[in-house]
This record gives C-alpha cells, structure tokens and sequence, in this order.
C-alpha cells in the first residue's frame, strides 16, 4: 500500500473525530453493553454520531442555531457534559472497565483503523464521485453543508426541501463540519468508515454471541469469518467463473453452459451477482462498497449493527430495560429516516423478539399467561410510541413516495378491481424467482441455518442457549424477507422493475442477518460435532462455499479499481479536471466565493447523467435536476415536467418578458452556461442573460452569469 501522506494526515483526522464521538459516549455505551465482553466499545463511535446528528438536526429544525463548525462542536460539548455527569456518578465502575478491558479496547480500535486505511486506500485507486446515482448523494450531502436550518433544501427542485431519506447524509455533513475537510474527500472517507464500521461491528457481535464469559479462539475465529463475510462476501453465483459466460441480461443454469475451469474469469462481471434475477435487485455490501454510491441503504448499515447488537443485548438480561427499549426505538427511527425499509425492518425484528422474550425465554417453555400478554403488550406500545416520537420532526417535513402495495400473480376478478384499500392488483404483473437462481443467491447461507437447525433438534444433552434463539430468530426474519418479494411489492414509478427496488430493500437486510449466522453456526458446529464422518461432511461444503463467496470481492475490487495499480487521491472531484475542466474550476469558485443556496440555473437531465453536476457538486439548489429522480421524490410527473419545459424556455426563448417571469418564478441569481447546456439546448440564447446580468466567472468555455433585475 502506497498512499499519499497528505491523504494519510486527513484519514488519521478524519479517524480522531470519531475516536473523539466515541469517547464522549462510552459511559452510555458501557451502560448499553454492560453484559457484552467488549462492552460495546466499538458502537461508541455509532452511538456517538447518531445521538450528535440527530441533536444538530433538531436544533436546526427548531431554528434554535444555525447549522456550523462552532455549532457542531458546541452540540458535542453538550453532549459530552451529559455523558460526563453519567461518568461522575459512576466513576468508579467505568474506570474498572477501561482498565480490565483496555486491550480489547485497543485491539478493536487498531481494527478499525487498519480496515478505514485499507478501504481508503481501494477508493484512492478510482475517488470520483461520478457515474450511477453519486450525484445525487453528493448533492444531498453538499445541500445540507450550506444549510442554515433544516429541512434542507432539494437541490434538484427548489424551493422544496429533500423528500427522501437523508438523515445518513447529515450525519457526513455533521462529521464533515467537525473535520475541516471539503466535502469532495470526506464522501470517500465516509464510505471507507462504513466499510472499516460494518466489519467491527460485526465482529462485535459475534465476539458476544458465545457465552463464554472471556474471549476465545472459538469466538474469535467465528466473530472474523462472520465479519469477512458482511463485508467481503457474494455470493454463488461466482460459480460462472468456471463456465462460459452468458448474456448479461439473460442467466442461464450454470450446469447448461461449457465447463471452462482452466481460462478463469471467462467474462464474469461482478455486476451481474446483484442482478441475477431478472427485473430485481439483491446488492450486498461489498458490491455497495466497491461501487461507492453514498446511499441510504450503505449509509444504515452500522445503525443496523447497532440495532441488532441493542436487541442481542436485551435478549440477554433478565428482565427487559425500559431505557434500552427506548434507545431500540430511537434507532429505528433513525433508520427510517436514512433507509425508510430498515425503519420497518427492525420494528418487526423487535416486535418477534419481545414476542419470544416474553412468550419463551422468560419460561424456557412457550407459554400465554395474563401477565406477559399485559408485559409484551406495555414493551410493543413503548417502542412504537417511541418510534413515532422519535421519528416525527422529520415526518413533518417528508411525504412518502409509494402508491399502494401491490399483490403479484392476482386472479383475474382481482385484477378486474384493480385496488382494494392499499392492494394493488396490476395485471401481467407476475414476476417469481425461479427457485435455483434464488439458490444460488441465498443456498450458501441456507446449508448453514438448515445445519444448524437440525444441530439444535438432534443434538443429545444439548443446552439450547439465548445466542442459538437469537441467531434463530434472524434465520426466521432474513427468511421472510425473502419470501414477500416473491408475493408482494410496493408500487413505485418503474413499471418493468416494479418489485426491484422492494426486493432490493429486504434482502440487502436479509444477507447481513444471515452472514451474522454464518460464523456463528460454521464455529459452533465444528466445535461440537464429534463423529468425524459428520463433521467432514459439514467442513468439506463448507469450505467450497466460503470459497465461493469470497472469491466475489477480488474479481469485483480488481475489476472496479482497476487491478489497484492507479493511486490517485481521495479527492473525488479530480475526475472533472479533465472531463469538463471549465466545470471544475467553476465547481471550486463558486464553493469559495458563493455563500449561502441561492437559485443557480443550469441544464436539466435524465437520471445517472452529467446533468445537474454544478448542482450536486456545490449544493446550489436548481429549477429541475434528475426528472426521474424528482419523479420517484414527487410521486407524479405531471409535477416534474411543466420545470423541464420552463429550463428549455430560460436558455431557448428570445421572449424577454417570459424570461424575466421564469426568473422571478425561481428566484433564479445565477445562470450556467457550459458544453452541457450548448449540447442539451442546440438554439441556446446566450445573448440575452448579458441583457439581465453580466458574466461574473469564465473558464474554458463554461460562463456564471449573475442576474442583476
């Protein structure tokens, strides 16, 4: 590894922000985790900068300060304050932990840094922050830099704020105020803290699922496997790596293609795992890792671990804490408001765990009595009472998106009636997995619960733990997941890949619960079968499947990054230099020189284009950006398009009155003038914004004119 030390310097300051947020939050941490080994130690840094971001938000949602640097540190005072009064009331217990776990501590914290270093140093190979849906993060990301207040405002559709999830965005901004560092860096170096958090944290948890009360090569080993796998992992779809390759958009069974062990890859593109079924998606991590979209469902991944930690935790105590059922549903509001879907995800994740809670593992024995119906009925009214408190400041400025749920393969005299409350019936609306690519998704994790499930049903004098439920309950969950895309979808704009995006949501959770299982079970088994002809048969496809998916990281990062050989930076904004030149050197005059949102305008564009790059590069909000996005965000484009035609008028129309309007309309102050504009509006005017402003800033054929009427 050979990195720039400029870069170096900004990934140690950018990793002593969140050593600081931690420490600030360790006495709430230990007190979280007191029945963990580690005690929590690494969820610190997540519980830090949640419970900061979410006080800046709704200080800035209440108008009380302004959204800055001083602002930022001041919140974090006060938190700290808070957290040290809790250490002074219990000094001496905190102090006791430090010290027996210090090198725990200390091991965990090198962890962290070494896989923040590690995943710094993959983006440093290809930083730009350019291609699929990175605009839109980064414009999200910079809308909310230069906000005063929340809501932020929308940068693709001014004056409105953002109507999506945007809470994992703040919490970059929030860290990116405390760094000092612009904006175009601390994007890649919030993806390498997801990456370097989601294998710490997983392995955190796994560390704690044996019930030996000390650490052990038994737990270790299982906690790293586990934590590889979340953060490595693919799945068995890279089996094609031994076969001709097939049409990217049309899979076929690997056992009818050509058997081409000694050419590897043969064409395999890593794409192609996420996918595989036809008309869906079913990313996993390390694919969001490598292609750095900076999005909400990579950006709750350590509120997810943090959620399943809190619930593991709870499931272990005697009796269940109000304060930490609390705290449950404080996270899944945060999760709704960064990946709607995890919100509801982990509602039901708490909703089954309070249920065995207090229907089994209070009795050992499934049991129904007045008292813990009345039980299980308080804790559920806590924790949706406290979602919906907790959840509220920013529901008032948010209208979800979806139209109705729809029912896959409905019966003619369904379809006939079409909708019936919330159900949709749509006819030719009848996509199903076939059953061996939803194998080759999901059969590896399957061998190991379905192992592990027979364990626990088979094993003579074996003691069923608290840890074996609760890895059988993420089994039953990440089943279920799985399973509703197969009979429902939620209705959204796309009408081909109309359960895409609810696949998408579910069994990226899916995955994540059940490589959590994987370590687990492949340790716990291993260590307790004690007939060799068994335990072979167990290792052997174990070992090929392991193989299997982790294989997937290396073809995807060398294929992505380019075999690693072109070190760059960890600026992602470098890429324009040479793209659109003129652009970049705007892009920075306007964030040195331009303060505040005003209203900038600029071409418009479909979705995943170069459209709406000053917008998204500098947080200046615009008339239209992404239409396909604004459509999804607005729920109709009959809103969208009259802003797409108004654009074309602005930059086209010699009408001088219709253009002056469109100006009062938007409150437009600046005007873009560049190679996308002369490419999208081949009749440009140009000539009359020098009537209505002057040219403030010229670069290599790109013009910022400043409106003066």
């Amino acid at each position: 590894m050979n990195m720039n030390l400029s870069d170096v310097y900004l990934i140690l300051r950018w990793f002593f922000v969140f050593f600081l947020m931690g420490t600030a939050f360790l006495p709430l941490t230990f007190s979280l985790f007191s029945n963990f080994k580690d005690k929590g130690y690494i969820f610190s840094k997540i519980i830090g900068a949640i419970f900061l971001s979410y006080f800046v938000f709704i200080s800035g949602l209440l108008r009380l300060v302004k959204f800055s640097e001083v602002s930022v540190y001041l919140s974090l005072l006060i938190l700290f304050l808070i957290n040290y009064s809790v250490f002074l009331y219990r000094k001496t217990d905190i102090l006791s932990v430090v010290k027996k776990h210090l090198r725990i501590f200390i091991v965990e914290e090198i962890i962290f840094l070494l896989t923040l270093l590690f995943w710094s140093y993959v983006r440093s190979n290809l930083p730009d922050i350019h291609g699929l849906e990175k605009f839109m993060d980064f414009g999200f990301l910079n809308s909310i830099l230069r906000a005063d207040y929340f809501p932020p405002k929308d940068m693709w559709y001014t004056p409105l704020p953002i109507n999506y999830y945007y809470f994992g965005h703040l919490i970059t901004a929030v860290v990116t105020k405390l760094t000092f560092i612009p904006s175009s860096i601390t994007y890649n170096l919030m993806i390498s803290t997801l990456f370097a958090l989601t294998f710490t944290a997983s392995l955190s948890i796994i560390l704690n699922l044996f019930d030996n009360i000390k650490f052990s090569i038994k737990s270790s080993l299982a906690g790293f496997i586990s934590a590889i796998v979340i953060a490595f992992g693919g799945n068995l779809t890279t089996i094609y790596t031994l076969f001709k390759a097939y049409p990217n958009d049309h899979p076929i069974p690997f056992w009818k293609l050509p058997f081409l062990p000694f050419s590897l890859p043969n064409g395999y593109w890593y794409p192609n795992a996420t996918r595989f079924i036809p008309y869906t998606i079913h990313e996993f991590p390390i694919y969001s890792f490598v292609v750095s979209d900076l999005h909400g469902h990579v950006l709750d991944i350590p509120i997810v671990l943090l959620s399943i930690a809190t619930v593991f935790s709870l499931f272990l105590r005697k009796t269940i804490n109000i304060f930490h059922l609390i705290f449950v549903s404080f996270l899944c509001a945060l999760m709704y408001m960064t990946n709607a879907w995890d919100g509801l995800i982990y509602l039901l994740f708490s909703f089954l765990f309070l249920f065995v809670y207090n229907f089994y593992i209070e009795n050992r024995k499934f049991s129904i009595t007045k008292t813990n119906v009345y039980k299980f009925f308080k804790e559920f009214l806590i924790l949706i009472s406290g979602f919906l408190v907790f959840f509220l400041p920013f529901s008032i400025n948010f209208k979800p998106f979806i139209s109705g749920i729809g029912v896959l393969c409905a019966p003619t005299i369904l379809t006939n009636l079409q909708r019936l409350g919330p159900f949709l019936f749509e006819a030719n609306h009848c996509q199903r997995s076939p059953m061996w690519q939803l194998s080759l998704l999901y059969g590896g994790f399957y061998f190991f619960a379905i192992c592990f499930l027979i364990f626990l049903k088979f094993k003579k004098n074996y003691k069923i733990t608290r840890s074996d439920i609760f890895v059988a309950l993420l089994i039953l969950l990440s089943t279920l997941l799985i399973i509703i895309p197969e009979f429902v979808y939620v209705k959204d704009i796309y009408p081909q890949y109309y359960r895409a995006n609810t696949m998408f949501k579910l069994v990226y959770e899916s995955f994540i619960m059940l490589s959590i299982c994987l370590g687990y079970v492949l340790i716990k088994l291993i260590t307790s079968i004690k007939q060799k002809i068994i335990l072979f048969s167990f290792v052997l496809p174990s070992l090929i499947i392991l193989t299997l998916i982790l294989i997937y990281p290396i073809l995807a990062i060398n294929s992505y990054y380019r075999d690693l050989k072109t070190y760059e930076s960890l600026d992602g904004t470098n890429y324009l230099k040479s793209l659109y030149p003129g652009d970049y050197n705007l892009i920075n005059w306007i964030n040195q020189n331009i303060k505040g949102q005003p209203v900038i305008l600029e071409a418009s564009g479909d979705s995943y284009t170069d459209y709406a790059r000053i917008s998204a590069n500098t947080g200046l909000p615009t008339v239209i950006g992404w239409s396909v996005h604004e459509w999804l965000w607005r729920g109709s484009y009959d809103i969208v398009a009259p802003r797409i035609e108004d654009v074309q008028n602005l930059y086209t129309s010699s009408d001088i009155s219709l253009t002056k309007s469109l100006i009062k309309k938007y409150d437009i102050k600046y005007v873009v003038i560049s190679s996308l504009e002369r490419q999208k509006y081949p009749n440009l005017n140009e000539g009359k914004f020098s009537a209505l402003g002057k040219i403030i800033y010229k670069s290599q054929g790109t013009q910022l004119y400043k409106i003066n009427f």
